[in-house]
Order: C-alpha cells, then sequence, then structure tokens
C-alpha cells in the first residue's frame, strides 16, 4: 500500500514539474485573454447595473417635485431619466441638489449627471457637457392679473423683476436696461414675490409658470409674454476628461434615443403636458455655431473675473456688515428689555418673556425669516388687507428678533451675576430700582457679557448669509451670482471664505479691544506702569 502511495506522490511531483516547463507559455495566453478578450466584451455590458448618480433640483414642477400623497419624487425629468436608465442597465439614484450647486457638483465629479431643466447654452457648455437635447420650452413673462402694462420684453424696462438664480431666465433679465433684478433659489420663491406685489414681473420657463397657475392654484398671476427665445433643456454631464465619461455620456445618448424610437417618451409627454411632443434636434441649436469657443473654452481675459470677483465680494461685505451692525444695535436694545422681562417679579410678564426666547432660539432662522418675509404679507393679503414688507427691513426683522432672543439670556445672565448685595447698597441710600440697575448693575454686567457678545457678533456676520434666501445680495449671495456666471465655483467660494474670515477676525480684535478698555482694573495697572 505505501508503495502505491510513493508511486502517486511521484507522478503528481513529475506532472507539476512539467507543468512549470510551460509557465511562460501559459502566463503569455492569460496575458493575451486579458488584452483581447476583456475588449471583445461590450463596452455597455462593463457599465450594466452600476450605479448613477442624477442630481436635481426638486422645486421646478412639472419637472421635477415632490409628490404630495407619496412624499416621493416625481414628474416628466424623473419619469424620463428613470425610463433611461431601464433601457440601458443603470441603476439610476437621484439626489437633490440646490440649482446653483449643480454644475459645482458636475465639475467636481460627485455627480455622474443632472437633470433639472437645464437649459442648454453656450455658456454652460463651456464648463460641462450636455447629452443630446429632451424638451423643447421658451421663457415666459409671468406678471399680476390686474397688469396690462407689460406685453413684452421691452415694457420690462427699469420695472422689478424676479428671477431663480443661475437659470437662463436670470441670464435674460440682465439684458433688460435698467432692470431691479432680485435673485431666489427656487421658480416657486420668485413666483410668490409676485404673488406679494413685491416685483412687476417674474421671467421664469413657460411650463413651470404654466403649471404653478392651473395645476398648483397660484392666484392673481397670468403668462402676458414669451420672451422670444426658443430653448432647450439637456441631461448635464461633466466634461469629458476620461474614456468612462465619455461612455456615460454615449450610454445617456443612446438611451434617450430608444426611449424616443420605442414611444415611451411620447407617453412620459402625454402623461404630463397633454400634447404631442415636439420634434428634438440631435445638437441644440445654441451650440452650434459656439463649437470653436467650447472647444476652446474661450471664458474671456482672467482679470476681467477677478476684477469682477472683487467689485461683488466688497459689495456683499458691506451690505454684510451693515446687517449685522443693525442686527445687533436692535438686538442689544431688545435683549435687555427681554432680559428686564425675564427678571420681572410679575410671573405673567415672565412666561411672555420666555415663550418668546424660546420660540426664536428654538425655530431656525432660515424659517423666521420666511415667516416675515413671504407669511405675513401672504396673511394679510388672505384677510383682504395689502401690506408688504421690502428686504432690508425684513432682514434686520428676523436677524434682531433673533439676536434679542440670544442676548437676553446673556444679558440676564451677566445680571444675576452682581452681588445681590449691591443691589440692597443702593436701596439702602435711597436709589431706585431704575437708578440701581443704570448706575450700578448695568454696567457691571456690560463688562461681563461683552466675550459671549463678542460671539454673538462673529456668528451673526456668518448667518447674515441666510438672507440670500429672500433675495437680498449680502456677501454669500454676491459670490452665488458670480459663480452663476462664471462656473468658477472653487476660486468665488475660496474667496468668500476668506472674506468672512478677515471680517470675524476684525470683530474678535475689537471685542478683544473693547473688552480691555472696559477693565477698570487693567486700565489702572496700566496707568500705574
Amino acid at each position: 500500500m505505501r508503495d502505491l502511495v510513493e508511486e502517486k506522490k511521484l507522478i503528481n511531483m513529475k506532472f507539476f514539474k512539467g507543468l512549470g516547463q510551460f509557465r511562460h507559455l501559459i502566463l503569455a495566453f492569460l496575458g493575451l485573454f486579458l488584452v483581447f478578450g476583456l475588449q471583445i466584451i461590450p463596452a455597455v455590458s462593463q457599465d450594466a447595473g452600476k450605479t448613477f448618480i442624477v442630481a436635481t433640483e426638486p422645486t421646478f414642477p412639472p419637472f421635477e417635485m415632490i409628490d404630495k400623497n407619496t412624499g416621493t419624487l416625481t414628474g416628466f425629468d424623473i419619469d424620463l431619466i428613470k425610463a433611461i436608465g431601464k433601457e440601458v442597465d443603470l441603476n439610476i439614484q437621484i439626489e437633490s441638489l440646490p440649482f446653483d450647486g449643480i454644475i459645482p457638483a458636475l465639475q467636481s465629479g460627485t455627480i455622474q449627471a443632472a437633470i433639472s431643466g437645464i437649459t442648454i447654452t453656450a455658456e454652460r457648455a463651456q464648463s460641462i457637457a450636455f447629452a443630446s437635447p429632451y424638451f423643447k420650452a421658451a421663457l415666459a413673462i409671468a406678471v399680476q392679473k390686474n397688469n396690462n402694462s407689460i406685453k413684452s420684453i421691452e415694457d420690462l424696462k427699469g420695472k422689478r423683476i424676479a428671477v431663480q438664480i443661475g437659470t437662463t431666465g436670470a441670464m435674460e433679465a440682465a439684458k433688460v436696461p435698467n432692470a431691479q433684478i432680485v435673485t431666489f433659489d427656487s421658480a416657486a420663491i420668485a413666483l410668490q414675490e409676485l404673488v406679494n406685489g413685491k416685483v412687476d414681473a417674474v421671467i421664469n420657463d413657460g411650463p413651470v409658470t404654466l403649471f404653478a397657475i392651473k395645476e398648483a392654484g397660484l392666484a392673481g398671476v397670468k403668462i402676458a409674454a414669451e420672451t422670444g427665445t426658443e430653448d432647450y433643456y439637456g441631461i448635464a454631464m461633466p466634461k469629458p476628461r476620461s474614456e468612462a465619461l465619455n461612455l456615460n455620456r454615449s450610454l445617456v445618448n443612446y438611451g434617450l434615443f430608444k426611449v424616443i424610437e420605442k414611444g415611451t417618451y411620447r407617453a412620459i409627454y402625454q402623461k404630463w403636458f397633454g400634447a404631442e411632443p415636439p420634434f428634438l434636434p440631435l445638437v441644440a441649436p445654441a451650440v452650434i455655431g459656439n463649437a470653436d469657443a467650447i472647444a476652446t473654452n474661450e471664458t474671456g481675459p482672467a482679470e476681467n473675473f477677478f476684477v469682477a470677483l472683487f467689485r461683488n465680494l466688497i459689495r456683499g461685505a458691506g451690505v454684510t456688515v451693515l446687517l449685522t451692525i443693525f442686527a445687533v444695535f436692535f438686538g442689544l436694545i431688545g435683549g435687555t428689555f427681554v432680559a428686564l422681562g425675564l427678571l420681572s417679579p410679575v410671573a405673567i410678564v415672565q412666561w411672555f418673556f420666555r415663550i418668546y426666547v424660546e420660540f426664536f432660539r428654538g425655530t431656525p432662522m432660515l424659517v423666521q425669516l420666511f415667516i416675515i418675509y413671504f407669511g405675513l404679507p401672504g396673511l394679510f393679503k388672505e384677510i383682504g388687507l395689502e401690506w408688504t414688507l421690502e428686504r432690508f427691513p425684513a432682514a434686520v426683522i428676523a436677524l434682531s428678533l433673533n439676536v434679542a432672543a440670544y442676548l437676553a439670556e446673556i444679558i440676564r445672565g451677566g445680571i444675576q451675576s452682581i452681588d445681590p448685595g449691591q443691589a440692597e447698597a443702593c436701596q439702602s441710600l435711597g436709589m431706585s430700582p431704575f437708578q440701581t440697575m443704570k448706575e450700578v448693575i448695568f454696567p457691571q454686567a456690560f463688562r461681563r457679557v461683552i466675550p459671549p457678545l463678542g460671539n454673538e457678533f462673529i456668528t451673526l456676520i456668518k448667518d447674515t448669509s441666510l438672507t440670500a434666501v429672500i433675495g437680498f445680495s449680502e456677501l454669500f449671495r454676491e459670490g452665488q451670482l458670480v459663480v452663476a456666471v462664471t462656473y468658477k465655483s472653487f476660486e468665488v467660494y475660496i474667496a468668500v471664505a476668506l472674506v468672512y474670515l478677515v471680517l470675524t477676525t476684525i470683530s474678535s480684535f475689537f471685542f478683544k479691544w473693547l473688552e480691555t478698555y472696559l477693565d477698570p482694573i487693567g486700565q489702572a495697572k496700566k496707568k500705574a506702569a
């Protein structure tokens, strides 16, 4: 038995030894298979079933919106991109992004594509790539129903126009002479601005405005005219810097063609618009005559960009500082009164101011801005009263009310940190409660609250960026406006961050100086030295 086992081992050793003599031949064969065999497999199959991240901005009905019944994304664009993904076996994963953040996300490569009613323009085609057009649209001018003076784009001269930032509507509005343009983050907010009577017109995509009027019940608004432009929407994708990106674009185009060929596109179009779809070209007319500029990425002299950026950011920084100073001034006055109310011996007064503090500290400032700027005028309009609030006072009121709630607790803590014996001493000297607070308690408390007051001031400088949502052109919004034109998001936002850093650093040094200046012991030591 042992001889048989030994014989088998000997045979196996001879076999593997012989096989080892052919190892170079085997390795060469495997190499040829890897080189040529993988090329035989179709390129499409390599991407079959892979996750494909597509961005959209879900406030653009009927193209993309949140279904009120299911709470899921729906719309023409959503149905179309899912149908395209099904045709080419792509696992479509849709992510929500603000419209002005879509192109920077494409440039950074964090998403593979975007479908959000993005009009194909020569300027955008310099920064990103587009698949073939999938929708034909036109810009429309929306006005209030009782407005009969605006009937064309020429009639908007010198008027107040609301637009969505980064859209072709914003580009068209910029061409109107002497127009006062207000930018918002979404078309829905721009239309709400028109309903509240704060602007004369809104330039927006026609299908979206029609849907808002007919389906969403947008009261008191009509379409006065079209701008005369003919636009095409396209699926946006990163510039093809690699073979994989070229393949992605080809896949999307192939899927779009198959959807059109099979009649799926027609069914989706009829579902959302109740009409026959128009003819779609292979390439959008806006980029046909600009192929050379797109290929060479001619964006103009570099110094023009930096000059515009510097001008916009300085203007925005001035507005930010102005907003902060006004908000802190009124907030300090309001916070002092609220702090005294919190210290009141009357229980109902304490509860009233406690509710105020908890509300403004417990709700986001963004929501408070919307309530004051959009909500209150809408409420008054519903009860038959015409009342509006301009952006600057609305921003100051919202910021001041919010800051007052935080400063009230800071000041209350400062007052209560003073030894109660001082108040008793003042009382024994015959001083009134007002004199005691004014002459003795509050000066000492103010010195103690300077550090947290400085922190609140610095925080407020940054929080003023939230006023951009109501169309206020402060520092952050000015940066967004530059990005919307140049698509240089990294350079612009780094510059914006540096300006904020300069403002907060200056504020920090100022409050440190103020703290030292108001310190009597420190001043006495300084004089003695």
